[in-house]
């Protein structure tokens, strides 16, 4: 792991590889470790960055408002790359595409895993869900205390939320953890722990997202667009990469069968072959 300052903060990343420039980023349930097969087979005919958001992994703490996509198009600043393609996962696709908007000429491709998006309105049923899951976890009394930051949570809470989060996110409805191969669960697992526990135990910070967000934008954005979405996670999700890939103009849908939020842990190989085949077709850069 390497550490370098963008000017607003000090980022967490690693790098590998030549040729023409990938960054990948993670989702909010993951750090950079989600791209472990990705990192090291993209690097064969690219130079391949992955990096911990602001406030996450190894990354500098924050306090109060953070813009990811800045903080994305920052980073590629200060390693000197002057255009990539982007590949986000979940909230990490969302910030990619934000990128995108803000500084069109810096990304020249975007493959986009079970993404977020910008302005999305969420059902209120996957909210009511989503926090029926985190009480039935957590206590309500000891989860706002955790969420204010700078708490002392109990490892137990911690373990009892990740599980939560797990099933919920990573896996999907209806699935269990014998349905995904044993190492992608203890990493999900794992990643999920470490994120809850300094997530806690740190300043409060939340993302802020662009005056003009992307819901109302797809039809702006004109480069090469792969879309994944995996055919077993949450259906309000699976409705957001529908909307990419109806509104960018570019953009190639690939639906993945018995797959949950993490592509990329849970079916790797699959992915990275998926991957490797869109970047194969975009036009040569030097």
């Amino acid at each position: 792991m390497a550490m370098i300052d963008t000017g607003t903060t000090r980022l967490a990343y690693d790098e590998t590889g030549s040729g023409p420039a990938i960054v990948l980023v993670h989702a909010g349930v993951a750090d950079r470790r989600m791209w472990d097969h990705q990192f090291a087979e993209l690097s064969r005919h690219h130079r391949v960055v992955r990096y911990d958001w602001r406030g996450h992994g190894g990354s500098a703490d924050h306090e109060g408002p953070v813009r990811h996509h800045e903080d994305l198009l920052a980073l590629m600043d200060a390693l000197e790359i002057p255009e990539a393609t982007l590949i986000g996962a979940s909230f990490g696709g969302a910030y990619a595409v934000d990128a995108a908007l803000a500084a069109p000429e810096r990304v020249s491709a975007l493959a986009l895993v079970c993404p977020g998006m910008s302005g999305h309105v969420w059902p209120e049923v996957f909210s009511r869900i989503g926090r029926q899951m985190a009480l039935a976890a957590v206590p309500h009394e000891r989860l706002a205390l955790y969420q204010a930051g700078n708490a002392d949570p109990d490892s137990r809470d911690v373990a009892a939320m990740a599980d939560a989060q797990a099933r919920f996110m990573v896996l999907g409805p209806g699935r269990s953890p014998e349905e995904i191969p044993t190492e992608a669960w203890d990493l999900s697992l794992l990643m999920l722990r470490e994120m809850f526990a300094r997530l806690w135990s740190s300043p409060a910070h939340h993302t802020e997202w662009p005056e003009r967000p992307a819901a109302d934008r797809l039809h702006e954005i004109g480069v090469p667009t792969l879309v994944v979405k995996g055919l077993s996670e949450i259906p309000q999700v699976q409705d957001v990469a529908d909307l990419y890939a109806e509104g960018i103009r570019k953009a190639r849908l690939l639906e993945l069968p018995d797959t949950g939020h993490l592509p990329s842990v849970e079916r790797p190989g699959e992915l990275t072959a998926a991957l490797t085949e869109f970047l194969k077709e975009l036009p040569q850069r030097s």
